[in-house]
Order: structure tokens, then sequence, then C-alpha cells
């Protein structure tokens, strides 16, 4: 029997792929070679971009209330408090989004809350399986998937979302270009420590000419935290393999407590800058994502949420190609959008993995260094994309994420934001002034369910009994959208992106555009 779609790897960005695709009835396997999942904190959770992600998905309440909100950060120079600081002690002025900051949530706790998540559409991630080959058939109609076991999978495209050393991108055989950056080492782990030995309510970071130590808690727990360090070195310079006994030497010597309170440590690794990226995401019916596409200096806490957002973008492609509402050559615009965003990304990192290094030799300097606003994901666009229809001469321009704001439901009067319009997984329109109500009937009478329609009613106008759409009461939508005094028009892609923006006198263009996604498997892929 042949699956939809084939995910090789169940960490967070393989997870939500899972979990996007099977809420929109699609088939799909999702498979990992651990034998169990992992029990690792490694990222530090999602930035706001990626709530926004797993609102959709309808998890952010449970990894809100199962994170916590980012740390103070506290500096120590020769084991002396030298500064605090809080790169998000102040609130963000009129935010476009829900979520204002990146929240704290060990992964595992994150993969646990997805895998709930996709188990209510009955997907099990199959653990255990090891994925050896890939044969794509000569018509290019599916994929065959050959496990460790002996056993194959056909399905009728697979991801491969399988991490740096991905075999299904060397089974692709896709060159990983990049550098891996020896001279920067640090070592890592889980650590459980003395329950009064810090306060929990901090991310400690002492530096030194000799090395560092940051350590931050873990939330949801008493004693665990993330533990990184430069490592112990030999004779000759050269670092030394990540032990217990090491972790509790580091934390004595830059620390100044006692070794002792350091009661265990587990997921010991090596860390080491790669700055590498595939040189393309898509063969044929086999596509990567997340890390197994690109990986880079961990400077910004960019990495899961790259690969959240990658999965994202691909999702509602894979599907509407999978249900032949549109072309497969949808699935071209996944590498348009996606690979230029990676390299920013690679470039990104790297700038702020240099701050950061520079920052730390100074006293009072330390990881606020690698904070930016480009951190938070809310201003990735793709502007450049063939997806990016016709856009205005001011506000928010095609392929821009779509602002949220906050409004009041048309229909009961409660308090909402924007973006639980786009919660399901269907291409929104947004009306603004009735001159666009007959495009929004016009569009839900030719599309049916494949699309959403809501109207957006301004400060002083009154909205129908029951209408479908949000009072803006305090004008913000109004002021992020700008919309035009004739009347607009605004198609938001399923990921939360402008698909295109036109004038209420231009209904051409939104039937152009809303083809495009949904029109059929013979629409045309062109700009709008």
């Amino acid at each position: 029997m042949t699956t939809d779609v084939l995910i090789v790897g169940a960490g967070p960005t393989g997870l939500t792929l899972a979990c996007d695709l099977a809420r929109r009835g699609i088939a799909v396997r999702i498979i990992d070679k651990s034998a169990a999942p992992p029990r690792s904190s490694r990222a530090k959770g999602p930035n706001p971009r990626s709530l926004e992600v797993l609102a959709s998905l309808g998890v952010a309440d449970e990894v809100l209330a199962s994170g916590a909100p980012p740390l103070p950060m506290r500096k120590y120079r020769d084991r002396l408090p030298v500064s605090d600081f809080d790169p998000y002690a102040d609130p963000a002025p009129m935010p476009a989004t829900a979520f204002d900051w990146p929240r704290l949530i060990a992964q595992w706790r994150l993969e646990e809350i997805l895998r709930d998540r996709l188990a209510k559409d009955g997907v099990r991630v199959g653990l255990g399986t090891e994925l050896v080959g890939l044969d794509q058939d000569g018509d290019g109609a599916e994929v065959t998937a050959t496990l460790s076991d002996g056993r194959s999978v056909a399905a009728r495209y697979v991801v491969g979302c399988d991490g740096a050393h991905s075999p299904v991108r060397k089974l692709l055989g896709i060159p990983f270009t990049g550098e891996t950056q020896a001279d920067q080492v640090m070592v890592c782990g889980d650590v459980e420590i003395d329950e009064d030995a810090l306060d929990r309510g901090i991310w400690h970071q002492w530096f030194d000419a000799t090395g560092a130590v940051m350590l931050c808690p873990v939330p949801g727990t008493r004693t665990s935290w993330w533990f990184q360090a430069g490592p112990e070195r030999d004779g000759a310079g050269v670092p030394r393999p990540p032990t217990e006994e090491g972790f509790r030497r580091l934390l004595t010597r830059h620390t100044g407590l006692p070794g002792e309170a350091l009661r265990r440590a587990t997921l010991l690794s090596t860390y080491r800058v790669n700055v590498r990226m595939a040189e393309r995401f898509r063969d044929g019916r086999v596509l990567l994502a997340g890390d197994s596409a690109h990986v880079h200096p961990i400077a910004g806490g960019m990495g899961m949420n790259t690969g959240i957002q990658d999965a994202f973008n691909l999702g509602w492609k894979l599907a509407h190609v999978l249900t032949g509402l549109a072309a497969p050559a949808l699935l071209d615009t996944y590498e348009e959008e996606r690979l230029p965003v990676a390299a920013w990304t690679l470039d990104f990192t790297s700038e702020r993995l240099a701050e950061t290094m520079a920052a730390i030799r100074r006293p009072g300097g330390g990881l606020d260094a690698a904070s930016a606003p480009e951190a938070s994901g809310l201003s990735t666009g793709y502007r450049w994309s063939s997806l990016a229809g016709g856009t205005p001469e001011s506000g928010p321009r095609a392929g821009d994420r779509a602002p949220d704001a906050p409004c009041r439901s048309a229909a009961t009067g409660a308090p909402t934001w924007l973006h639980h319009l786009f919660a399901e997984p269907h291409p929104t329109l947004l009306g603004f002034g009735p001159e666009s109500e007959p495009i929004l009937r016009e569009a839900a009478g030719a599309h049916g369910a494949a699309v959403r329609v809501h109207r957006v009613y301004g400060p002083g106008e009154a909205a129908p009994a029951g209408a479908a759409g949000v009072v803006d009461a305090e004008g913000r939508i109004h002021a992020a959208y700008e919309p035009g005094a004739a009347g607009t028009v605004v198609v938001v892609r399923p990921d939360h992106h402008l698909g295109t923006v036109a004038p209420a006198s231009a209904p051409e263009r939104v039937r152009a555009y809303l083809a495009l996604l949904c029109g059929g498997a013979q629409a045309p892929l062109a700009r709008g």
C-alpha cells in the first residue's frame, strides 16, 4: 500500500510536517531510527514565528504552559557577578503577533506535545525504523524506501527531516557545502545540580580568560539545567571528549561551586560550528527540510525554528498537490522560497556568533549579544517568490508574513487575534470595506470549503449579526494592512504569508491567485 508522504526523522521539523499534513487528511507515515523518543533538551524553544505555527496546529497553549518566558542573564567574570541583563524586559510596542517573545521549553517536551497532537489524527511515530535505500521509479509516480530490516515503503513523496548527517540527503547524492570551524568547540549536556545551588530564575554565564560555563534551567524541572562550556583540553590544546567528571571540573574551575553539586550529566556531546547548506532541497519526489538541508551556528537560536518553518512552508504545498488542488509545479516554490531563507540564516547566525565571541571577551558581555529582532522569525518573507502576486504601493507586500493584531469576533464579540482566522488549513481572504464583499461571496461560491472568507470591519463599521469576520475596533488591523479607501481584498496563504493584495476594483487578480492555489492541478504557476 502506498502512503502519500513518508517523513524520515521525528524531531521538531518532521513532527511539525506530519501534524500539518495529517490535519489536512493526507496519509502520512513518519519513522525514526531511535528505539525510543530521545530525552534530550537540546534546542531551547520556539521563537515567536514558530509559536504562530504551533498555534495553527493547535498546540501553542500547551507549549506555553509547559515552558517558561526567556530568563534574564547574569554574567560573571572570574567567578564574580558583574552584570544582569534581560533582553526581553521591555514589551514590544503594539506587537504584530500574539507572541511577543520566545518560549523556553525542553526539546523532548515539545516533541512529546507534537507526538500527542499527531496521535489525535491517528498517526504514530515508527520508532526503531531506519532508512537505508531510496528508489524513484522511472515514471516518477512514487518512491520506494528500503528499511534496514529489509521491508520497503512506497510513498508518493518522501521528506528527509533526519538531521545534519541526513541519510536521505546522502542517498540522493546532494552536496552539503560549507565549512566546519574546528576551532569553535563547545561541550554540552543536560545536568542535575543540587536544588539550592543556584537561582533558577537566572541564565547564569561565567566567562574568564581560560573558558566559560553557561547554565540555564530547564523549565518544568526542579534540578535540571542546560550545560554549555568551553571544553577541557590536553597538553597539546586538543579538546577532550565530554565526561561527567570533566563537567564537574569545569563547574568548579569557572564557577567556584563544588563539583559534587553536579549530581548527574547525560546526553553529553561536543558541538563544533558547522555552516553548511544542501545545494538543492528537492530531487524529484524527495525533499529535504530542517538540519538535513542546512546547519549553522547556534547563536540566535535559529536551528529548530528554521526547521519548523521549513515544514510549515512545505506542508500545505504537498497537501494541495496531493489532493489535486494545485499543479505539481507548486512544490518547486518550496526550494525557491526556503533556500534563500536558509542562506540568509547561515549568514545571520555567523554574524551573531562573531558578535557573541567578541562580547564575552569583555567583562559584562554575554549571550545577549546574539539577540536581534530578526531572530523572532517575524520578518522572514518571500517577496521574490513566484507565489508573490500583485502588491500595493504601501503597506505589507505580497510574500510578507501576514501581520497579526488583536480584534473581536464579528459573530460573538469575543476578543481574539486576526491569526486565529488563519488556523484552519486553507487560504484565507480578508475583505476590507463594503466594496470587497462581492469578491468574498464569489470566492466562497467558486471554491467552497477550499477557502475561508472573512470581512474585517473597521472602526465605526457595524457588523451584521452572525457575520463571518472580525471587528477592528482599535484600528490595529487597518494600521497594519493599510487598505485602500475604495476596498481591498487580501489573500493569505495557508502558511500565513500574503499571496496577493488587490483593490476591490480588480477582482480578476483575486480570481487568478485563487486559481493558482486551489484551482486544480492544471492551473498554471505564475504571478498573479
